[in-house]
């Protein structure tokens, strides 16, 4: 069999994004995908369930109708899991079409099986009915994800001690929810439960939650979670992990226990290298799985070898995923290509969301910029007055010297919208003024811009 010129293992949006871009210049590409249907993490068990999950809640419950209504209104009563489900494998059918389409229009082979090196330049793949092939590339790209760390001794059974994998497919809602761990996925399961008014317990051994995200944001949203009920304990480690009557409980260090119905880790993701047989290339991953690449090129360090994706650690998102595949596609065959914008937004889908692009008001003391911030609410708008928002805020970052914007920070309906407003002012480099002079859609939420813009230059030095 001829070599084929690009061979990518896993189909999530590096992948995916990688064959295509390969294919589009007249490169021969397989796709290779463990799963039985192409599409990857993102698709199946990551981001798109999620998020659909998320929308379906919010449609059902009548979340966003609630600021009118008030917090008993209900779209439908009696909430089921089936509910849940029956949409989420809509989209799952529709986003794979979508895929198997694009890939057969550009001529993108795939093979379903697990995939290993045998050598730097074959792999052999298992196909699941056992039968097995081995097929050679001239180049690779590694793109194979990650998957819920799960240490031993937390008792996962399945049925209410679940990783967030398993979370999708639960066969009904609890009546009450522990989630320990409070990074993004965490964050995001807490919040789409408590706005199904399922008692939730979240539950972070560090003393802070979601670091990365400005601090003043942070606060606000912590505000709304307690405000609708979600118990949040911060700073303490959880100590054992048992069960009472069938029910696991969360013993904490202090003493204090979390009882629950339901029991979510969610303790982070770790790459999903193991079973490729890195070593037969040339390669080897961290502790957590995860590969080492040049962050411009996405190359490892065998030359023909790229990486990309969850599977190289952080920001560990779709968007910036898919991106990396197709800087990498071009790298591979040296096809010219302008070099990633600064900034890339970050979207976290919690209940509300929150959006965030460019430097945080922390980042900006740190390297010692003179600025001005700038806050908007939602409410202020007379869109988030007609929604009915009492919360939801904008926060605009603006160096003083040269009245460029620096930061882009938002918590609320919408927020992962909008932030595409800022998010390209940001990267052309424009200014408080930009904000000021031009005209918004009346009304609209896009106008809180320009609030929380007049709101920085009523401090803004004068010149």
């Amino acid at each position: 069999m001829t070599p084929f010129d690009l061979i990518v293992i896993g189909s999530g949006p590096a992948g995916r994004r990688a064959a295509i871009q390969a294919a589009k210049i007249g490169k021969s590409v397989l796709v290779v995908e463990k799963g039985r249907r192409v599409g990857g993490v993102s698709v199946h068990t990551g981001t798109i369930p999620s998020k659909t999950l998320r929308e379906t809640v919010l449609n059902l419950t009548g979340y966003r109708e609630r600021g009118f209504y008030g917090r008993a209104y209900r779209v439908k009563q009696d909430i089921a899991a089936p509910d849940l489900m029956s949409r989420l494998q809509m989209t799952l059918n529709h986003e794979v079409d979508v895929l198997e389409h694009q890939f057969a229009r550009n001529g993108v082979k795939t093979m379903l099986g697990t995939a290993h090196f045998v050598d730097s330049h074959r792999i052999e793949v298992v196909a699941p009915q056992g039968d097995t092939h081995i097929v050679e590339g001239t180049r690779f790209l590694i793109a194979v994800g990650t998957r819920p760390h799960r240490p031993a001794d937390v008792p996962f059974n399945g049925s209410n001690v679940l990783d967030s994998d398993e979370m999708i497919e639960i066969d009904h809602l609890p009546r009450s929810l522990t989630v320990i761990g409070a990074g993004v996925i965490g964050v995001e399961y807490a919040t789409i439960f408590s706005a199904l008014d399922v008692s939730v317990t979240l539950l972070e051994p560090r003393p802070t939650l979601l670091d990365f995200v400005d601090q003043e944001l942070i606060e606000d949203f912590t505000h709304q979670l307690r405000d609708q009920g979600l118990v949040i304990r911060l700073g303490v480690k959880v100590e054992k992990i048992d069960f009472d009557h069938d029910w696991p409980v969360a013993t904490l260090a202090d003493g204090r226990r979390a009882r629950s119905e339901m029991l979510l880790f969610t303790g982070g993701r770790e790459g999903a290298t193991d079973k490729i047989n890195l070593a037969a290339c040339g390669l080897t991953a961290d502790a957590r799985g995860r590969l080492k690449v040049d962050p411009k090129t996405f190359q490892t360090e065998v030359e023909h070898i790229y990486a990309a994706g969850d599977v190289i650690g952080f920001p560990s998102l779709a968007s910036t995923s898919m991106e990396q595949g197709r800087i990498a596609a071009c790298h591979a065959f040296d096809i010219p290509m302008p070099p990633a914008p600064e900034y890339f937004p970050y979207g976290i889908y919690s209940v509300p969301e929150i959006s965030t692009v460019g430097m945080s008001e922390h980042e900006v003391r740190e390297r010692g910029i003179r600025y001005e911030c700038g806050v908007a609410r939602f409410r202020e708008t007379s869109r988030g007055h007609i929604m009915g928002l009492n919360s939801g805020m904008m926060k605009l970052i603006f160096s003083q010297k040269t009245r460029r914007l620096l930061g882009v920070h938002i918590v609320g309906e919408g927020a992962t919208e909008l932030v595409h407003i800022g998010q390209a002012v940001l990267n052309l480099k424009g200014t408080l003024d930009y904000f000021i002079e031009n005209t918004f859609n009346y009304p609209t939420l896009a106008e809180a811009y320009k609030i929380a813009a007049l709101d920085a230059w009523n401090r803004m030095p004068r010149r």
